[in-house]
């Protein structure tokens, strides 16, 4: 765990701290202006997209500055604020770290007899027990494997081809791809795909063109096929679900929402169909005649009417 977890999340967040540093420095001094990058764009654009920006009223330069201008400043405070946050609560978070570290030891050692235990307590039948169990286990471990190991991986390549194209601060914008590959359709194509229009507006036409295959063809690739080797079909969550429960999981439990949303909706879609299916193999049983009583025995017979 020291040399597969601990040592490579504490490199990668002192890459991010340093990158991170870097990028809001040059947006304070100007030398990053987003807004220079689309008057770049804007200048190699055809007519017909300018007359459709115009229909939206993002012709007029100073407009679309001040707007960007807004945005940064609302970012540059919200990143301010949270940064604040952090960094008051760096005691308790070393104190989660630590705990969990201690915890997981515990789970790793006496799992399989806590496991036990807690089968042992359920009120249900022994049958829908073990097919439960084995229902969570399967679901939970493919939905985490989906989710953290395709992000991982779209975000790692990410990272390699801006660092490939000499683009700064990789290991950021690998990590934010990392983040957006959770959503469907477009997911990571949020970064790479503005990076690569810039570059093909500005005549950097070879890297436009090796950025858009690579978004496309690798890393948007990845997640139509490496999910399904790790999940599989039948675990397979909708993609609505999976955006609607890490959104709700990080907007309920913070950043571990990210992986503990996706697991709380596989394992309430697991036990839904798993109780379906047990009330769907359930034997119909007919219905008897009632067994006349010793009181309705000695009730007098009515003769049949002539």
């Amino acid at each position: 765990i020291l040399l597969l977890v601990i040592f490579p999340l504490g490199l990668l967040s002192a890459l991010l701290v340093q990158e991170s540093g870097v990028v809001f420095q040059r947006l304070q001094t100007g030398e990053l202006s987003f807004s220079l990058y689309f008057q770049q764009i804007y200048a190699a654009l055809p007519d017909w997209v300018t007359g459709l920006l115009g229909r939206f009223g993002l012709t007029d330069m100073a407009l679309v500055q001040e707007r960007i201008a807004v945005s940064l400043t609302q970012g540059s405070q919200f990143f301010a604020t949270q940064a604040l946050s952090i960094g008051q609560n760096t005691f308790d978070f070393l104190m989660s770290f630590f705990i969990m570290l201690y915890l997981l030891f515990f789970f790793l050692r006496d799992g399989s007899t806590l496991g036990r235990r807690m089968m042992d307590t359920l009120p249900l039948e022994g049958d829908i027990k073990r097919d439960l169990s084995g229902k969570f286990i399967t679901v939970i471990r493919a939905t985490v494997k989906g989710n953290i190991v395709v992000a991982m991986v779209q975000g790692a390549l990410g990272g390699l081809i801006f660092w490939i194209l000499d683009i700064h601060a990789p290991v950021l914008w690998g990590t934010l791809m990392a983040f957006l590959s959770l959503l469907p359709a477009i997911g990571a194509a949020i970064v790479w795909l503005p990076v690569a229009i810039y570059f093909l507006a500005t005549g950097a036409v070879l890297n436009g063109l090796l950025l858009a295959a690579f978004g496309v063809l690798v890393i948007g690739l990845v997640d139509n096929v490496l999910r399904p080797l790790l999940v599989g079909k039948d675990t397979k969550l909708p993609d609505y679900v999976v955006l609607m429960s890490t959104i709700g999981g990080m907007a309920l439990f913070g950043l571990n929402g990210f992986v503990i949303g996706p697991v709380i909706a596989a394992m309430f879609i697991a036990a839904w169909d798993l109780f379906s299916i047990s009330r769907q193999l359930e034997p119909l049983v007919p219905l008897k005649p009632a067994e006349p009583t010793e009181a309705s025995s000695k009730l007098p017979t009515v003769p049949p009417s002539k």
